[in-house]
């Protein structure tokens, strides 16, 4: 698993090339807008039927990468379920994986924009998480250093081709969506670029991590 080492209010940080984040001093993943039941959700909805493999094939990225990393602690930030009702209508065979991946681990759940109300599963529900100089919320705030946020999904285009990435400066690190099925937002959009510095990295996630200048 190739990484990109950084420093965010000095602790030592890992951004991992599948798009979690990890944190060897305290053992703990963070991945953001996992968007389980998006599948579900549009079919519930009426709108466009995607295949309903999208859930089964989140959780087993993130089995794989706690596995590499032995993770104690997993932070999700935010946007965990498509809807409020998402987590109810995962299937059983999906909900025994993801409490399978719970068990034995602390499991802290931040509340998204897609997902505010507490959900019917284990782990510990908060608007937002600090420890050790770092706060871990779904939306970045401006002004806001030590700060570990997602929400945007943000994505860069190297060769052509577009890939997830962290956006990472001295005060914040923006995660990529973790999840299938989820669109992104450009680096270049105005939006993320209000938030970060002029000397901000975008690490793109894929086969290896790549940092390269944040595209502006």
């Amino acid at each position: 698993m190739t990484s990109h080492a950084f420093t965010l209010a000095d602790q030592p940080l890992l951004a991992l090339a599948s798009g979690a984040l990890y944190w060897p001093a305290q053992g703990l993943l963070c991945v953001s807008d996992l968007h389980l039941g998006k599948s579900e959700r549009l079919a519930r909805r009426g709108g466009t039927l995607l295949p309903p493999y999208e859930t089964r094939e989140t959780l087993t990225r993130l089995d794989g990468v706690l596995a590499a990393t032995g993770a104690r602690h997993v932070v999700c930030l935010g946007d965990s379920f498509d809807d409020g009702a998402a987590g109810g209508g995962l299937e059983e065979d999906d909900r025994l994986r993801l409490s399978a991946l719970m068990a034995g681990r602390k499991w802290t759940w931040i509340a998204g924009n897609h997902d505010p109300a507490p959900l019917a599963l284990g782990g510990t529900h908060r608007a937002e998480f600090a420890t050790a100089g770092l706060t871990f919320r779904h939306i970045a705030v401006p002004g806001e250093t030590g700060e570990v946020s997602g929400h945007f999904h943000p994505k860069a285009t190297v060769a052509g081709r577009s890939r997830p990435c962290f956006l990472i400066d001295a005060a914040r690190v923006i995660l990529p969506a973790f999840g299938c099925y989820t669109g992104g937002l450009r680096a270049t959009d105005p939006a993320l670029a209000a938030l970060m510095g002029p000397q901000a990295l975008a690490v793109l996630t894929g086969p290896r991590a790549l940092a390269i200048p944040m595209p502006r």
